[in-house]
């Protein structure tokens, strides 16, 4: 991996993200760990994986660096809540589950300044992964919904008496348990 600027990849991703925050630094220092670990740069396409429990301010960071982006498949969600991040190397194979250690700040900015600037083994656990590596992206048909008439990714479609419905149209069948 090349050398890198760290204060020109803090730039990026704080212009991207809107302002700078200790979310946004947890993200950074992952994603530079991540880096390191997997001794990458960014992903062109879907090489890097990363799978995060958590939708805060940090995995804008995480798009930024490695760009793992929602829309190219290969940033989902294990929602727990956790400042926890999966990474995958599909070439090489490794994975790894990065953990922030607790620590206590006595103010935002703080904060910010020891996710930022702590060495991000520091910062981290380095766990085996909880999660399977997701398959690659799939690209689907697009089907009419024969209710509004929009467009839908047919592997959201459901039946209802023969009728291609989207999730929006579809009336969910649930019988309350006496």
């Amino acid at each position: 991996m090349k050398e890198i600027n760290r204060q020109e990849l803090w730039d990026s991703c704080k212009a991207f993200h809107g302002h700078e925050c200790p979310g946004l630094a947890i993200g950074f220092s992952a994603a530079l760990y991540a880096m390191k670990l997997l001794d990458c740069g960014s992903s062109e396409d879907e090489e890097i994986v990363c799978v995060t429990e958590n939708d805060a301010c940090g995995v804008d960071a995480i798009q930024v660096l490695l760009s793992c982006t929602a829309g190219k498949g290969n940033l989902l969600f294990h929602m727990t809540g956790k400042s926890a991040y999966s990474f995958f190397d599909r070439r090489s194979g490794k994975s790894f589950r990065l953990l922030l250690k607790p620590h206590e700040s006595a103010s935002r900015e703080e904060a910010l300044h020891y996710y930022r600037d702590t060495d991000p083994e520091q910062l981290f656990d380095v766990m085996d992964v909880r999660v399977q590596l997701p398959e690659t992206a799939r690209i689907f048909r697009s089907v009419i919904c024969d209710g509004c008439g929009e467009k839908t990714a047919e592997n959201h479609i459901r039946l209802e008496n023969g009728r291609k419905l989207c999730p929006d149209c579809f009336k969910k069948y649930t019988r309350p348990l006496l």
